[in-house]
């Protein structure tokens, strides 16, 4: 990997690790929706002088209805359930749940790769990252919680299909101009509710949570990531959904005190190993948003 790639490996790390950290403590005076639109709208504006400038509004126009597609499945829905679910559930947690994208990807690649075999390795990829997760989930939640578990495995069933409709469907769309119309369209959508539930106060540290997500977290992050595609490949790149969870593991146990249970010391190794060999194969599985 060339020093650019491992810079930008690095960055997207730690730009996508503290995600988890913001939401959290976002959701604790902010509805979901809310902090959907704080964090889209602000990232449509910022990104708006580049799509201008470079000229791609009618590219964004003549792919809207494929654009539209990906931001409802990357974007509006999963920021929006996994917004709520972190009110019930840890960022650890919800980073962890996350990480199992890569398992998914596999599943959604040989549905839509039907001739292509899913040799031993990555069966047996699969079977350690579903125990990890079985054990993640059956020794550290209890009751209610399960809901939000089952909605974020939700969230990473859509993680996994994104990819596959910017690879067949917006394989020539600009990045840049791809995650533009999506956070315009998912602001759009959720602006005529949340714009008229605002709070009627909003803390300093609630505000700066909300602007690091949409400046650093989603205007920045996703011009790093095409650019880490583009450096090192879209199945290395896929490698980074660990290194983030680690990260946001680590913030959320040293900053919100959250607990570092048996099933996260025993679940978190199993996910990763079995992502890693279930993704293993000659040929590229989509790397993952």
């Amino acid at each position: 990997m060339s020093r650019k790639g491992v810079l930008l490996f690095l960055a997207m790390s730690a730009i996508w690790g503290i995600p988890y950290l913001l939401i959290r403590v976002a959701v604790r005076h902010l509805d979901p929706e809310t902090l959907v639109l704080g964090r889209t709208l602000p990232a449509a504006f910022l990104l708006a002088p580049l799509i201008i400038k470079r000229g791609w509004i009618q590219l964004v126009y003549k792919h809207l209805g494929w654009i539209g597609a990906f931001a409802f499945i990357e974007f509006g829905v999963p920021w929006y359930i996994m917004s709520s679910a972190e009110k019930h559930l840890t960022s650890s947690l919800t980073s962890l749940l996350v990480c199992i994208v890569p398992l998914f990807s596999v599943l959604a690649h040989k549905a839509r790769v039907r001739d292509e075999k899913i040799g031993p390795r990555r069966l047996l990829g699969l079977a350690l990252g579903t125990g990890g997760v079985v054990l993640l989930v059956g020794l550290d939640v209890r009751g209610g919680s399960l809901f939000w578990v089952a909605a974020m495995l939700l969230v990473a069933v859509g993680y996994s299909i994104g990819p596959i409709i910017l690879a067949t469907k917006l394989a020539h769309v600009p990045g840049p101009a791809i995650v533009w119309g999506s956070v315009t369209l998912v602001s759009i959508v959720y602006l005529p509710w949340a714009g008229t539930h605002l709070p009627s106060h909003i803390s300093a540290e609630t505000l700066w949570c909300v602007a690091t997500l949409s400046v650093v977290c989603t205007a920045l992050a996703f011009i790093v990531f095409f650019e880490l595609i583009q450096e090192i490949g879209a199945a290395r790149s896929v490698v980074v959904t660990y290194t983030n969870t680690a990260i946001a593991v680590i913030l959320g146990i040293v900053l919100l005190s959250e607990p570092l249970k048996v099933g996260i010391i025993v679940g978190f190794p199993l996910i990763v190993i079995g992502s890693v060999l279930a993704t293993s194969s000659t040929k590229p599985v989509p790397a993952t948003l």
